[in-house]
């Protein structure tokens, strides 16, 4: 796996033999998740998938941040919970919990499971106990509340890649940081507690010695990484921009409350942007692409998920509706692929499980879980193990025969199975009727549809080719692409 903190491949081995723990930070509910924000988790529960297939009992966290994360990085601004509350004229409680539940759907419709969800302001009596433990040695007060030093753990932003030196730079290129805070000592300095001002009242704050106030930002993702998984844990992950503040704050509050020189994880990891060249992958542009997004234009979400599948999760990957719409026919052919083996071996499926764990072993001889084995454990290389299921189900051999062609359909249906315990795509649960999402600026319904198909290939039998032609215009001008000759057996699709 490919460490963060080292910038290089580490051999993991688990710090308690068969056991794995993963923390992944999650996302601050106060407002939808962008498809950008869906990618890290996407290659979190890939992560933990590829644990579990080696063999580990894996725990993973995902926090909730539903307070503390202000609207910049520099301790400035309005806490995002409180300003989405008052925007909206609800409670700051309403908004978390009507966002927590809108990812955790999302999380669902992409296959992301096997993870528990705490949230920040159940823990605010451990914060305040942690920052009490760290303050004297660490801290300092400002009128606005008690900052961290940064000065005072050694290698401070290793992470982000800083020297001690680049670090005095970085200080230096950000003084108007330093300004937004008056008093702060260093610009990377950080705030563990924030005192509401005087005369305001926040919806969310809490007592503490340092005045009533709300937690910062930083200090939710220590204090819950240690009571659920303790320090140190296995892996601890995140997307890249995490990399360069916000990580390496978690990292000094670690080292301050257990006096050592520990990270709190021993494996740091991140995946790389998503990237729309539109300018539209922010929540601040005030529109962003959700996942319910292309659901209303008729993508399925595994589509989305096999698009950040198909890309290395350190790499950078580009979104345009073409190349959704290419992963999309990608997972069409599999999934139709996989029918026709199940047609070709009926008795392999048993409620959409492949049960056959003998001709596994005689698998093993050919050559097929091997392919598997060596892609995940690569730095989950999930791109390398789609082209494996592309050799499973022939898909690569349009001239010739795969080198798979004379092994018997539910033994490539077994390793089709044992990739997507990886995968998480649930391709031999998919039916290629799951995979027909209406957009809903469709006019016309899906019953609808197949009456007129039905009518039209009775014309075309009858060669009423007239009629046939008029129900094909009809079906156009609705926004239906009659999919005549289309290799896949796809009889029509929404084209709005």
């Amino acid at each position: 796996l490919f460490d963060s903190l080292t910038r290089s491949l580490r051999r993991f081995e688990p710090r308690e033999a068969g056991k794995a723990s993963v923390y992944t930070c999650g996302p601050t509910v106060y407002n939808y998740q962008h498809i950008g924000n869906m990618r890290a988790y996407v290659f979190a529960d890939t992560l933990r998938r590829v644990l579990a297939y080696k063999g580990c009992h894996v725990t993973h966290v995902i926090n909730i941040t539903d307070v503390g994360h202000l609207t910049s990085d520099a301790d400035a601004g309005d806490d995002k919970m409180e300003k989405a509350a008052s925007a909206q004229g609800k409670t700051a409680w309403d908004i978390a919990a009507f966002y927590e539940a809108d990812f955790k759907a999302d999380l669902a419709r992409l296959n992301i499971t096997g993870m528990q969800h705490p949230r920040a302001t159940d823990h605010i009596d451990g914060m305040i106990e942690w920052a009490k433990s760290i303050a004297d040695k660490h801290c300092y007060e400002l009128e606005g509340g008690l900052y961290f030093d940064t000065s005072t753990v050694p290698n401070y932003a290793a992470l982000a890649g800083r020297t001690k030196q680049d670090q005095v730079a970085f200080d230096e290129s950000a003084h108007m940081r330093i300004s937004e805070v008056e008093g702060k000592r260093h610009a990377a300095d950080f705030a563990i507690w924030r005192k509401t001002p005087p005369g305001e009242a926040r919806q969310m704050e809490w007592d503490s010695p340092w005045g009533r106030g709300a937690p910062g930002w930083h200090i939710e993702c220590s204090v819950m990484s240690k009571a659920l998984l303790d320090h140190p844990f296995d892996i601890h992950t995140g997307g890249i921009d995490h990399r360069e503040i916000h990580h390496p704050n978690e990292i000094a509050q670690n080292q301050a409350h257990s006096g050592c020189d520990h990270s709190g994880a021993t494996i740091w990891m991140h995946n790389n942007f998503l990237i729309d060249r539109r300018g539209k992958m922010s929540k601040s542009s005030g529109e962003f692409l959700r996942l319910q997004t292309l659901i209303d234009k008729g993508f399925h979400p595994l589509a989305y998920r096999l698009m950040c599948l198909q890309a290395h999760y350190r790499s950078e990957m580009e979104f345009t509706w073409e190349g959704l719409a290419a992963a999309f026919v990608r997972l069409k052919r599999m999934v139709m692929g996989i029918a026709q083996l199940k047609a070709q071996a009926p008795a392999a499926a048993i409620d959409g499980r492949v049960l056959l764990p003998a001709m596994f072993e005689r698998a093993r001889l050919n050559g097929l879980p091997e392919g598997i084995d060596k892609s995940v454990i690569t730095d989950l290389n999930t791109a390398e193990l789609l082209a494996w299921i592309d050799v499973f189900i022939k898909l690569d051999s349009k001239s010739g025969q795969s080198d798979f062609e004379f092994i018997a359909p539910e033994l490539r249906l077994q390793a089709i199975e044992k990739a997507d315990e990886v995968l998480g795509i649930g391709l031999l649960r998919l039916k290629r009727d799951d995979l027909r999402i209406r957009p809903v600026t469709a006019q016309i319904t899906e019953p609808e549809i197949e009456a007129l198909l039905a009518h039209r290939k009775e014309a075309r039998a009858a060669k009423d080719f007239a009629t046939s032609d008029r129900i094909r215009d009809d079906l156009i001008a609705a926004g239906v692409e009659v999919m005549d000759g289309d290799p896949l057996g796809w009889d029509w699709k929404l084209d709005i």
